[in-house]
């Protein structure tokens, strides 16, 4: 399924404030262990039904990666009452869109209807829990699209294993090592058996939060909650085991040829601490500080000033157990590789070393509010966003208080955690290069 949101048209547009307004939402549990939120907003007639798992990648068998991902598509075939092939047919003749993406942490599934569907998506999400079809042909059908979906996204795509490739060699032990859409080899080695296994042990209530968000009679709305979702028979415990990471003290050197590049690619990548830790926070506003934007400092240092680069770019990627700040750039000309992680690495001994200004402590604050803002604009936003803080953060009500962590984080904690996680001995450093025909003379 594609990641990309879909619109409904101008009609159902999920409009909200451009100013951060409180997210006011009510949960509870229900007997067999599904956890609930609700959010009310009247601002547009439509309402978002989703659905959360907390399975991704990273509980996969080692031999069987891929099957998180393959379950995004997989729960679309058809269940005991929606036939094979009919379940986007049921969603667009009653005026929604769905859809559904996987990470490493959690699989999230959603319906945005006209909000007199309510009932409709209620059911179907209930329905893709407890009636699912898994079969042969529903198996390869899906094993042909996600192979496609391989295809294009990453196989076939310039600079498209970066992320694999950090991970591999970022990771040793953690299944964090493996990427999301997983082996190919894996899903055409399983049988029939294992992915009804998988689904049995982590598509169960007490391992899922359903999201109500949107246009609504709260009353209802709860009735036909427990009607659906009630009767849905708890899960046995899932047991979880912990993966530990020994800190990294040398320098890892690693290469990747890519065939579909003719330029090379810079690329530094350190392991970072669970999203949930005010120091990932911290690194998000140093990766704002660095690359956010074209008047961030590596841009207008590397690209700008010196034309060193076509491109230079940092995130910080976060995960629930642990995050990646990965940068990368790429040279330009005669410019080597080495050049520009030389000049990278000079704005972080900045960082290491003195305390960035007042104004673009200010800056960078008025930027994280902003995206703040921006992704709790959306009703369709707040649905997902409540189900993340409950599923991974196991806080709702972070989606009104995260923003407080944020604005408190001072000139000496940036300074200090630079100096903490972004040290040379510390990282991954990876020679993504093209094959030696492309290679740009």
């Amino acid at each position: 399924m594609k990641n990309t949101i879909m619109a409904l048209g101008s009609a159902l547009l999920l409009s909200g404030t451009v100013t951060a307004q409180k997210v006011a939402f009510e949960e509870f549990d229900l007997e067999n262990g599904m956890h609930v939120i609700l959010h009310n907003d009247n601002s547009a007639p439509v309402v978002i039904t989703s659905v959360m798992y907390h399975v991704g990648a990273k509980d996969e068998n080692p031999d069987r990666t891929g099957f998180a991902h393959f379950f995004e598509h997989l729960l679309f075939e058809g269940t005991k009452n929606i036939e094979r092939g009919q379940w986007m047919k049921l969603v667009t003749s009653n005026g929604g869109v769905n859809n559904a993406n996987t990470s490493d942490d959690r699989t999230y599934y959603y319906e945005v209807f006209p909000s007199n569907s309510l009932e409709l998506g209620l059911w179907m999400e209930s329905e893709r829990l407890m009636h699912p079809i898994i079969n042969q042909i529903g198996v390869d059908t899906q094993n042909e699209v996600v192979k496609e979906e391989k295809r294009l996204r990453v196989d076939n795509q310039p600079y498209g294993n970066l992320l694999a490739e950090v991970k591999k060699n970022l990771f040793k032990n953690h299944p964090y090592r493996w990427a999301t859409i997983g082996s190919m080899e894996h899903l055409d080695a399983a049988k029939l058996e294992e992915f009804q296994a998988f689904n049995k042990k982590y598509y169960i209530p007490n391992n899922a939060v359903l999201v109500v968000a949107g246009q609504f009679e709260t009353a209802q709305t709860k009735e036909w909650i427990k009607k659906y979702f009630g009767s849905i028979p708890k899960g046995p415990a899932i047991d979880r085991k912990t993966f530990t990471e020994q800190p990294i003290t040398e320098t890892i050197k690693a290469s990747y040829i890519d065939s579909n590049i003719q330029i090379p690619m810079m690329v530094a990548a350190y392991r970072t601490p669970s999203m949930k830790t005010r120091d990932a926070r911290v690194l998000d506003m140093i990766s704002a500080y660095l690359s956010d934007g074209k008047s961030s400092k590596l841009y207008k240092k590397i690209v700008d000033d010196k034309k060193m680069a076509l491109q230079i770019g940092a995130f910080s990627f976060s995960q629930e157990d642990y995050g990646m700040y990965i940068l990368y750039g790429l040279p330009l000309g005669q410019t080597q590789v080495s050049d520009i992680l030389k000049e990278a690495d000079e704005e972080i001994v900045k960082l290491q070393t003195d305390l960035i200004s007042e104004k673009d402590l200010e800056k960078l604050k008025n930027k994280i509010e902003n995206g703040y803002v921006n992704e709790n604009a959306s009703v369709e936003g707040i649905a997902e966003n409540l189900a993340r803080y409950y599923m991974l953060y196991g806080d709702v009500n972070l989606i009104n208080t995260e923003i407080e962590i944020y604005r408190s984080i001072t000139r000496e904690e940036i300074r200090d955690i630079a100096k903490k996680y972004l040290n040379p001995n510390q990282r991954l450093l990876l020679d993504y290069a093209p094959a030696k025909d492309k290679a740009q003379n």
